[in-house]
């Protein structure tokens, strides 16, 4: 909890004696059309080992899924139905079959594991180990084919939508974000963020044409824009007190950030990047998600609920108890 792990210093998380991750570790939820039901299915990690699997249809709890240690990030694979989770507590990622809803392998990784995402085709899982300062890559078997340094302690990811590049942000003092070549698994590009270096970007976002990249930064409550043709810092938005996960809406030309700090989400609008409604939530919201079906989910780490937001009027409807510690940074849904 959210209570026992904060670092005031350097805005820092302590999630258990023998080992630290930054405030957001990329507990992100996803979403996944099929297996339970008709509509797509909310997968959140608590800290308490369990994955909440929410049925988005009734926004109710159908399953909790047991995994490993301190489970914290989320991707989802919609070609292979199968669901992602990183293990922080014992550096392993979990593999769910979704037809099934049952955990069908465990994969060693690097230490302290935290974001994830999969490239568009399933054939390609990057894993974001916070502690060791590199990105595992999986093949679509779960077989390691690479590892990749990056900066200092790395927290959110997300792969463009052609599947040629891999974003990763490095909140430590490196502050910037590395991109990674999907190709040859290498870094080619190092994007600096700027700003104080105690806390340095976290969450990630790129809109659905690989064209614009957002990036949360804990530090100065602001969220970076950036230029991926030119790997350039274009704007900066000031939102709440310590943003975390944030998330799109194309179909509304919005994006939705969660506010540690501040209990609360900051809606952008990203034609003007603005904010331009801010949406009070539960304690301590680390990961945020919209879902194709028009709402968002907001895991509340303080309060063990997830807070769901109607896209067309920006205001809570309803709110769900999930299990306990929900981390939901980063929501990814696919």
């Amino acid at each position: 909890m959210l209570n026992r792990r904060k670092e005031v210093a350097s805005f820092r998380v302590i999630r258990r004696s023998s080992s630290w991750g930054a405030v957001l570790w990329g507990a992100l939820a996803a979403i996944l059309a099929g297996s339970l039901g008709a509509a797509p299915l909310a997968y959140i990690p608590n800290d308490d080992g369990t994955v909440s699997v929410i049925d988005t249809a009734t926004n109710a709890v159908v399953k909790a899924l047991l995994v490993g240690s301190f489970p914290l990030g989320v991707a989802t694979d919609p070609v292979r139905n199968r669901v992602y989770i990183t293990n922080s507590g014992d550096n392993t990622v979990s593999v769910v079959r979704t037809r099934r809803q049952r955990v069908a392998a465990t994969i060693p990784v690097g230490s302290d594991p935290e974001g994830i995402a999969v490239n568009p085709t399933g054939t390609r899982i990057y894993v974001v180990n916070n502690l060791g300062n590199s990105v595992t890559v999986l093949n679509g078997r779960g077989r390691v084919v690479a590892t990749v340094p990056v900066g200092v302690l790395p927290l959110g990811i997300v792969v463009n939508p052609a599947g040629t590049l891999v974003y990763v942000a490095n909140n430590g003092v490196s502050n910037s974000i590395s991109v990674i070549d999907a190709a040859t698994n290498k870094v080619t590009a190092t994007i600096p963020i700027g700003g104080n270096p105690g806390a340095g970007p976290a969450g990630l976002a790129i809109n659905p044409s690989g064209t614009v990249l957002y990036a949360t930064k804990l530090a100065g409550n602001i969220v970076s824009v950036i230029d991926t043709s030119t790997n350039i810092v274009t704007a900066t938005i000031g939102v709440g007190t310590q943003p975390t996960g944030i998330a799109l809406d194309p179909a509304h030309g919005q994006a939705y950030v969660a506010n540690l700090g501040s209990n609360d989400v900051s809606v952008i609008d990203t034609a003007t990047n603005t904010v331009t409604v801010t949406i009070p939530v539960g304690s301590s919201p680390f990961g945020i998600g919209v879902s194709p079906t028009g709402f968002v989910y907001v895991a509340n780490n303080g309060s063990n609920t997830v807070s769901v937001i109607d896209t067309a009027t920006n205001t809570v409807v309803k709110t769900i108890a999930v299990g306990t510690g929900p981390e939901g940074f980063g929501l990814f849904f696919q």
